[in-house]
């Protein structure tokens, strides 16, 4: 059974908008995140609606997705859909003493569909490794966001 909720956090020394400024540009993501290596921002300007077209890859696996923002609150939180396996994709940003605190988060309360688990359990080396897999991604993800946006940051 796949966990419903997986997630890391990580600080980052620079403003909350500096962070939004990365995890907002999902044209970007494929910079950031090991497995979804490319986001095709459907009409250009990301916000509330948006839709997106991806391309993920695990190994020697490629196989499209399609997205769609659920949640933006600028300099706060974005969050996308993923169509085909109904889990959200959370980034939330928290202003602290030093910067900001990232938290990526994979949802799945109602669990994911019957043909992703299929997928998964067939084609991508089960649920455990799979997580795995994701775990680690989300880790990734987190430490190359927080490299761009303290290397990006602009100064008051």
């Amino acid at each position: 059974m796949a966990a419903s909720t997986l997630e890391a956090s990580i600080d980052i020394d620079a403003r909350p908008q500096d962070v939004w400024a990365v995890v907002a540009d999902l044209k970007r993501m494929g910079e950031w995140s090991p497995q979804c290596r490319r986001m095709f921002v459907l009409g250009g300007v990301v916000e509330h609606g948006t839709r997106t077209v991806n391309v993920n890859r695990q190994g020697l696996l490629v196989w499209p997705t399609t997205a769609k923002v659920v949640e933006f609150v600028p300099n706060r939180t974005i969050a996308f859909r993923i169509a085909e396996n109904r889990t959200v994709w959370r980034y939330e940003i928290e202003p602290t003493e030093t910067g900001s605190r990232l938290t990526e988060r994979r949802e799945a309360p109602n669990g994911t569909s019957a043909v992703s688990q299929l997928l998964v359990k067939w084609v991508l080396g089960g649920n455990d490794g799979f997580e795995d897999e994701l775990r680690k991604g989300i880790e990734s993800t987190l430490a190359r966001v927080k490299a761009a946006a303290e290397q990006s940051r602009t100064t008051v």
